[in-house]
């Protein structure tokens, strides 16, 4: 039986080898084997097999790429084409990691209730959902910002404009969007900005034996939390201690949390990602919003009632439309 070393193989078939990596690991770790590999790695191919690989690992890369070339210069619904670099590789690497980390998120929100169905996303549902995240974060980034206020929300005429943003995909494209919408504010809901009765029932939870009534909605003079904590911030944020309010984390009653929820909902899903895993207080959070600038407040987002204005033109109903998404008969994850 005759043997040849992997380093002996013709390049064309080495070619190919770095051509079927799924990921970018898998080409970097090939590469550093040995230096034949190295070199065609290093040829001028490098961007062929990169682009290949970030297409299976965080693609479509398309819908990536329109979200990083988007700025005032071009209306968010020209389709931009953009030389594939290193650059631009690297950003494309940023936008994906933020949409992997909501593919391990999105079964836990989507199967909250009827927890015995919850599963892992198939290949397929991942790229529709990093699909629908790109869309949603294109979406944020070119009509949720100081250029729209909330006084413009309402004309017909920037209605239509944000209109044919979403007159380019087609309804099921749109129901993706719209179930990892509903994902985005159910970790908003609960995580971001947890309402008074959320807050109190996570408070029960973790300390069941506790006697304590938490104060909601009382303008305390708490010391800001010591360094340290939040170590365990799921536990921290709720324990109550002389120094620290557990009711202070409510946002509200369910009338005044909706409209705070509507609000946040402008945020896109890297920053809703980053304040969940980084901003342990709300004392945090509404610093960083304060940071966005003073058009963010009482100025509620505005994809829902674009999507509907959509529906309509299309003679669908919204609330039909969203419920078939809430059944599984649509959206990211269809259940047959």
């Amino acid at each position: 039986m005759l043997f040849v070393r992997f380093e002996d193989l013709p390049s064309e078939l080495l070619s190919h080898i770095y051509l079927s990596c799924s990921c970018i690991s898998d080409i970097l770790h090939l590469s550093s084997t040995c230096k034949r590999l190295q070199g065609i790695f290093k040829s001028s191919h490098k961007l062929d097999y990169l682009e290949q690989a970030i297409e299976a690992e965080y693609g479509p890369i398309d819908d990536a790429i329109q979200l990083i070339s988007q700025n005032e210069t071009q209306p968010a619904h020209y389709h931009r084409a953009v030389p594939f670099s290193m650059a631009l590789v690297r950003q494309i690497v940023a936008v994906g990691r933020v949409a992997r980390s909501w593919e391990e998120i999105y079964p836990f929100k989507r199967w909250h209730d009827n927890y015995e169905d919850r599963r892992l996303l198939s290949t397929t549902e991942r790229y529709r959902l990093r699909r629908a995240l790109y869309r949603l974060w294109l979406y944020s980034h070119a009509f949720h910002n100081a250029a729209h206020p909330r006084y413009s929300r309402k004309q017909l005429v920037v209605l239509r404009w944000r209109a044919q943003l979403m007159q380019k995909w087609s309804n099921a494209e749109l129901a993706e969007m719209a179930d990892a919408h509903a994902v985005l504010r159910d970790v908003l809901r609960t995580s971001v900005c947890p309402s008074n009765g959320t807050v109190l029932s996570k408070f029960r939870k973790r300390f069941p034996d506790s006697q304590q009534q938490l104060c909601f909605n009382l303008h305390l003079n708490y010391p800001l939390p010591q360094p340290g904590f939040g170590q365990d911030k799921y536990h921290a944020r709720y324990k109550s201690t002389a120094h620290w309010e557990p009711g202070c984390e409510g946002w509200g009653d369910d009338l005044s949390h909706y409209y705070v929820i509507e609000d946040y909902l402008k945020l896109d899903p890297g920053q809703i990602l980053s304040l969940k895993n980084s901003a342990l207080t709300k004392v945090q959070v509404e610093a960083y919003v304060r940071g966005l600038g003073e058009w963010f407040d009482n100025n509620g987002e505005t994809f829902g009632e674009t999507l509907e204005y959509v529906l309509r033109t299309r003679e669908y109903e919204l609330d039909e439309f969203l419920e078939a998404v809430a059944n599984g008969e649509l959206g990211v994850a269809i259940t047959l």
